[in-house]
């Protein structure tokens, strides 16, 4: 270990982190099979003449595939070995920033819309299964995602994986899939959670969600013990302070935390926003197709007597909800 950190990295500076790039091929494999179902299911919906937004299809290529291509391949891959704040941006950035950039493209539904008839069928019986309802069960996620962050930070899992090529690799992909029980199911257009998670409830989830995202970061930045301390003391440039290095890192997920925090509760709540409005629009429109012409009541002497107002008339949910606020009539 001695020999190897004889060799150092030139310092990280802005430039060499932007212009540092290596190959991780187990990433760009994943990389290319998302990307490529994920465009052979718009050009399948297409094709089928129905559409699919483009803004979907950006969020999905550009944040969420994006963002696993910068922490895999970038400079913070580069210098993840020497220094821990790029390692701890990587890692934060798998577990919540290309998650939600995957979850914006909501590929639950664009696999339902592109799959033929019994295939939507089986997506939608996985999604309500029971392995799957436990896994993305409301608090259930949040934990588990909790749970992910705190283990890779305060077991052997990270110093181990900084040595072990594969299991770094492994690493990679658990913290993607962690985030992704919570992001996919919350944002996407298929019912994958149970029907007392209104968008009201969402909302809260994901405001409390991101104050559980910002424990981790708080506990590597005021931890007084140094994460895979041996590994980093052994690797670090000489003149290194491996402890400001650590507090880098805790601010660094700290802070990506709120920041994904603030779109992903701002696009649940569009979503509850145009919720709101298309029920209301599809109650107008039932309450145009129930409204009829108010029938003229017989008088007792045979004449024309009072026309009733419309809701003593007619039948209909409307109707009866109106007649139950208007007791006195």
């Amino acid at each position: 270990m001695s020999e190897l950190s004889a060799v150092y990295l030139p310092e990280a500076t802005a430039g060499r982190l932007l212009g540092s790039w290596q190959w991780d091929v187990p990433a760009l494999l994943l990389v290319a099979v998302l990307g490529g179902l994920y465009g052979w299911g718009v050009v399948r919906v297409r094709r089928r003449g129905g559409s699919w937004p483009p803004v979907r299809l950006a969020a999905f290529v550009l944040l969420g595939l994006g963002a696993i291509v910068v922490t895999t391949m970038s400079g913070l891959a580069v210098y993840d070995r020497e220094l821990f704040w790029p390692a701890a941006v990587q890692n934060v950035g798998l577990d919540l920033l290309a998650p939600l950039g995957l979850a914006l493209g909501d590929p639950l539904r664009l696999a339902v819309e592109a799959l033929p008839e019994g295939g939507a069928a089986l997506v939608r019986r996985a999604l309500t299964g029971r392995i799957v309802g436990l896994l993305t069960f409301p608090l259930v996620s949040t934990v588990l995602v909790l749970a992910t962050e705190l283990t890779v930070y305060f077991t052997p899992y990270f110093a181990t994986a900084l040595r072990v090529g594969w299991l770094h690799e492994l690493m990679y992909l658990h913290l993607l899939a962690a985030g992704c029980l919570f992001v996919l199911p919350v944002l996407t257009r298929e019912q994958a959670l149970p029907a007392w998670c209104t968008h009201p409830v969402r909302a809260a989830l994901v405001f409390l969600d991101g104050i559980v995202d910002a424990l981790p970061g708080l506990v590597v930045m005021t931890h007084g013990t140094l994460i895979a301390g041996a590994w980093y003391l052994h690797h670090a440039a000489p003149g290194s302070d491996v402890h400001h290095d650590q507090q880098l890192g805790g601010g660094a997920m700290l802070g990506i935390a709120e920041l994904v925090a603030i779109p992903f509760l701002l696009t649940v709540l569009a979503q509850w926003a145009r919720a709101e409005r298309d029920g209301t629009a599809a109650m107008d429109r039932r309450l145009d197709a129930e409204l009829a012409p108010a029938a003229p009541v017989a008088a007792a002497d045979g004449t024309a007597g009072l026309v009733r107002p419309w809701w003593e008339t007619e039948q209909g949910e409307v109707a009866e909800r109106v007649r139950r606020q208007r007791p006195g009539d």
